[in-house]
């Protein structure tokens, strides 16, 4: 096969109806397959301008990548390659630094609504539509994240890196993709430790959990989540402790122990009774919601009474949560098979 050289670029986008954008995302994506981080977005963005009016050639480097985005070889330049490399990293550092310099509490919580929507967003219209939006956003997040100095902001940003990586984790779960769906929450849980909130660090471990179960280690998963909700114990509120009680039952359900799920069950519900009042944006979690959740393990363990649970779950649930809908039919629908 020919090689194309960097000049085409332009050419082979518009053949494939790609903005330099879109480019731009599918060279991260290339990079990330190999482990490697890129440059900024705007750097990246110079680089494909100068590589498209022929003022330089990619590296070998960078022409693997364009490579592998369009499945052609791309000719590099072999005698600068390195040269074009060092700079580009170097500039791209500074770049970066001086992006998370300018990151302040407010931007923070323009950042966190974003990830707000998401959420909304995920909940009607799922996780195949928005995951690629969400995965971009996480990503924005943990750039400025971790090029952040120590202090109020970067305590601040490790929160909103957290929820957001465990959203866009959540979504490659749904989509059945389990490696990102991992590799998003082990960055939840780096950022979530470094933010000091022992609701979210929590959340995201025992979230986690439910990645093993898809991948049928459910002795496993009963370890990680019993392991979160222990070390959340007397640390968060009663909302967030009910929620960890029905995870860790859901878990136990998987594994067929019958009087466990019931006792966390149990233990999610008194929990939820004694609510004060928090709201946290990544939980949604009320009578209805225990309710849906318990018919859930309850139908998984066979027990009839399941069918009163998810039925009146059925009557309340909130129209919006769709995805959440379409579970509790298929557990009503085993339960009723039962």
């Amino acid at each position: 096969m020919t090689s194309m050289r960097a000049t085409d670029i332009g050419t082979l986008c518009d053949g494939r109806g790609w903005s330099r954008a879109r480019l731009v995302h599918e060279l991260n994506r290339a990079a990330s397959a190999r482990g490697q981080r890129l440059p900024g977005d705007k750097s990246l963005q110079r680089m494909i301008r100068q590589w498209n009016a022929g003022d330089r050639l990619p590296s070998t480097f960078y022409a693997e990548l364009l490579s592998a985005v369009f499945g052609l070889p791309i000719s590099p330049d072999r005698d600068d390659g390195e040269k074009e490399t060092t700079s580009d990293t170097t500039s791209a550092l500074a770049e970066r630094l001086r992006s998370s310099a300018t990151v302040d509490i407010e931007l923070i919580n323009l950042l966190e609504d974003q990830t707000e929507s998401y959420r909304n967003l995920d909940r009607r219209l799922g996780a195949k539509r928005i995951f690629s939006q969400a995965e971009s956003h996480t990503k924005n997040i943990q750039e400025l994240f971790s090029h952040s100095i120590p202090g109020e902001q970067r305590t601040a940003l490790g929160a909103a890196a957290a929820e957001a990586a465990a959203l866009a984790g959540w979504q490659a779960l749904d989509l059945g993709d389990l490696d990102s769906a991992w590799r998003l929450h082990e960055a939840a849980k780096t950022a979530a430790r470094e933010s000091g909130n022992q609701s979210i660090l929590a959340h995201v471990t025992a979230q986690q959990g439910y990645i093993l179960l898809d991948a049928n280690r459910n002795d496993d998963a009963i370890t990680l989540m019993q392991s979160a909700k222990s070390t959340a114990q007397g640390k968060v509120s009663p909302l967030i402790w009910s929620w960890l009680c029905a995870a860790e039952a859901e878990s136990l359900a998987a594994s067929g122990q019958d009087a466990a799920t019931r006792k966390s069950l149990d233990m999610a519900a008194a929990s939820l009774n004694n609510d004060d009042g928090e709201k946290l944006p990544f939980v949604f979690l009320d009578e209805v919601h225990l309710s849906r959740w318990r018919g859930h393990c309850l139908a998984r363990l066979g027990a009839v009474e399941a069918v009163e649970d998810l039925a009146n779950a059925l009557d309340h649930l909130d129209p919006t949560f769709t995805r959440a809908a379409a579970g509790l039919h298929c557990d009503l629908a085993l339960a009723l098979s039962v």
